[in-house]
């Protein structure tokens, strides 16, 4: 493949539906980012051999010709496509109302977006095709979403978790190198095979409150958003998930006013998460007991509320439609 011809890095963000996908916090910020790049499909890593599709099924849709055809769970790279005799950086790029800028207010034309569902095999033989990839398509920087349940207060705001295993990249953004042990997800697998192949990703997760795990978390996403901008240099249009945040956060907030119980748990936990930043608790300091949380039981919860420590329900969307 040719050398890029932009100055810029070209940037990689990806995320997988399941265990790492709490809230559909990252997939939604892929579904975000899609749609003001006006992203198209550049490459399709098959479901078959990953996926359980008895946990990810295919879905039967209507094709362009009008005939059923299957839909299959695959992984999916997007990005940008510049076609002969078109310019994907000035008249067509300009022209969108809403997109992906720099702080110039250039348009971002060289970001990669890959989305998928966290396979449930063969994950060394995945996590390899993800890194030739990332050499075929010639990525600068990879950024790795994720989102965990956490005994978080929705009320307050989202707390973030950066790290990486490049000392070069902790020392430009702040991030953190993981001191986790224990399960790990495919995020996890993916991360390390690319920093043993020169390319140490960032790793951006996000904690969602577990106690409304059934919905999805738009504030979440666009915590998630806030810090791809910050670490991109970029303006990223909002569109209406600061409206659909306010409203979760309201929805909450009235459910919880008709229960005591609830109520005085949210309390709790605002109380704890208070006394954190009072004390000054360090950006370390809640990224290790993000982490604890992993290995932790939900020990906190109400004695009344299910554990859910499964993935989020996927199987009616088989992936992310970016």
């Amino acid at each position: 493949m040719t050398e890029a011809a932009s100055r810029h890095p070209r940037v990689l963000i990806m995320a997988f539906e399941g265990w790492s996908d709490a809230g559909d916090a990252t997939t939604e910020v892929l579904q975000h980012l899609g749609g003001l790049i006006d992203a198209e499909v550049l490459h399709v890593i098959s479901a078959e051999g990953y996926v359980d599709f008895q946990v990810h099924r295919p879905k039967v849709v209507f094709g362009e010709a009008g005939n059923r055809v299957l839909d299959w769970p695959d992984t999916r790279l997007y990005g940008p496509v510049q076609r002969p005799g078109g310019s994907l950086t000035t008249e067509d790029a300009d022209a969108a109302s809403e997109t992906v800028r720099r702080l110039d207010g250039t348009p971002v034309t060289d970001l990669f977006l890959l989305a998928g569902v966290e396979p449930a095999r063969d994950w060394q033989n995945f996590a390899d095709e993800i890194v030739e990839l990332v050499d075929v398509w010639a990525i600068d920087e990879v950024i790795i979403l994720g989102a965990m349940y956490s005994d978080a207060p929705h009320s307050r705001p989202i707390v973030m978790t950066i790290s990486t295993e490049s000392a070069k990249r902790r020392a430009e953004t702040g991030a953190v190198r993981s001191s986790y042990e224990g399960p790990a997800g495919i995020a996890t697998v993916i991360d390390l095979a690319l920093a043993e192949a020169g390319i140490a990703p960032i790793s951006l997760w996000a904690q969602v409150p577990h106690y409304v795990h059934s919905t999805p978390s738009p504030k979440a996403t666009l915590a998630l958003l806030d810090k791809l901008e910050e670490l991109l240099d970029i303006v990223i249009p909002r569109g209406e998930l600061l409206a659909q945040a306010n409203e979760w956060e309201s929805n909450i907030n009235r459910i919880a006013a008709a229960d005591d119980e609830m109520s005085r748990y949210i309390r709790r936990l605002e109380e704890s998460r208070d006394e954190q930043l009072a004390a000054g608790a360090t950006g370390d300091a809640i990224a290790l007991e993000f982490e604890k949380f992993l290995e932790d039981d939900r020990e906190s919860r109400p004695k009344d509320e299910p554990e859910d420590d499964s993935a989020p329900d996927t199987d009616s969307d088989p992936h992310p439609k970016v």
